[in-house]
């Protein structure tokens, strides 16, 4: 049994930019990198009334991230997930070593 660390947000928190809300409920977006532990699997969420449920939280590299992951992400490719996540946070660089925790999410099925 894996255990995983306290986390260091709250869940409300994942996905939070309009653009990327507006990506996860039309189903464009499954993936969010964090620098921490937003969410557990199992854990809900809520996005404009839809819920949400994380089904898998890993660590991985940034650099081993590629077009497929950066779609999950709700971005066309790699480059421009890079660009814009560089652009949003004034000061970082781009560390290909650099890990981060991968949450994955879908909507909730109806019980």
């Amino acid at each position: 049994m894996t255990t995983l660390p306290p986390k260091t947000c709250s869940i409300d928190r994942l996905v939070t930019h309009p653009k990327l809300v507006a990506a996860a409920l039309a189903g464009n977006k499954t993936q969010q990198r964090r620098d921490g532990v937003y969410g557990y699997p199992d854990e809900e969420f809520t996005l404009e009334g839809v819920t949400f449920v994380v089904t898998d939280l890993k660590r991985e590299r940034l650099g081993d991230m590629t077009d497929e992951h950066a779609k999950a992400e709700g971005y066309p490719s790699l480059d421009l997930y890079r660009d814009i996540i560089l652009k949003m946070h004034a000061g970082m660089t781009w560390n290909e070593d650099a890990l981060v925790w991968v949450h994955t999410f879908a909507i909730k099925a109806d019980a």
